[in-house]
């Protein structure tokens, strides 16, 4: 494929990442920043650039290959983690907030709500931009049937997707409490190395089997996937969203434990924490 391609997929991108950021801006000046409604705004923001960008980033694998993907993913990572602020386009992180006390029920329903509303509704955006096909990489993707990525049992799917969430919720946790110098960039390194992983182990074993496709986000995956060939709608849900929230949620009462303190942290830090 040509570099043309892969230059339209980043300036789509970029595109989609500067019209979130000018929608920021702007609801940061309509909207009264007292109580829920900037916050589900923000989400809703957060999940619309994420799986915006995440579905380009599909044309980019399958076209350019998983280095390149992870590139992209490890630089877009990098620029979420410095501008979207509380948002998380995530409804694990809110899931986790609720198991410490730290926010209620309602909150977190709301955030997930308004995170598939962005997740699920720019799709049409993409599919715009798709059938319009700058790019040869794009010629038959806006109305291409969606196959799904899982082709195991949904209990092996929901595992993976769990054990992969588990460790990545864990490496966050450790940073969050070590706070290293470049933090950011060392989580988004580990975010998307887990991806990555995943995505190069199913890409490479594709001619005997697949796995899940290692999303480790809800809002995500159902945006990509929700009612693809290939699983029911209740599989997707058994993989993609109680698989991983398990993990993020198993996430909270493993990080307590003394033992994995002191492993993950060391023990003068453990002591501190």
């Amino acid at each position: 494929m040509s570099l043309t391609s892969l230059g339209i997929s980043a300036g789509f991108m970029v595109g989609c990442c500067t019209a979130a950021q000018i929608a920021r801006r702007v609801s940061q000046r309509l909207l009264s920043q007292d109580g829920l409604v900037p916050v589900l705004m923000n989400e809703a923001i957060a999940a619309a650039e994420l799986c915006a960008c995440c579905f380009e980033l599909i044309i980019v694998a399958d076209n350019f290959g998983v280095a390149t993907y992870a590139i992209f993913l490890f630089l877009l990572t990098i620029w979420w983690g410095k501008v979207w602020g509380d948002a998380s386009a995530c409804p694990y992180t809110h899931m986790e907030e609720v198991l410490e006390g730290r926010t209620s029920f309602k909150e977190m329903a709301l955030r997930t709500w308004a995170e598939l509303m962005g997740g699920c509704c720019v799709y049409r955006i993409v599919q715009v931009f798709w059938w319009l096909e700058f790019a040869e990489t794009h010629k038959g993707r806006a109305f291409e049937e969606c196959n799904a990525d899982l082709q195991v049992s949904p209990y092996v799917g929901a595992a993976i997707e769990g054990v992969a969430t588990l460790l990545c919720r864990l490496a966050s946790k450790t940073i969050s409490v070590q706070e290293p110098k470049f933090s950011s960039y060392i989580d988004s390194f580990i975010g998307t190395s887990l991806v990555v992983a995943v995505y190069a182990f199913n890409y490479a074993l594709l001619a005997a089997f697949n796995f899940s496709g290692g999303y480790f986000n809800p809002v995500l995956a159902t945006a990509l996937k929700w009612g693809c060939r290939g699983h029911s709608n209740l599989e997707h849900i058994i993989v993609y969203w109680i698989g991983a929230c398990i993990g993020a949620l198993l996430s909270v009462p493993i990080f307590k434990l003394r033992a994995v303190r002191r492993l993950l942290l060391g023990e003068e830090k453990e002591k501190q924490a």
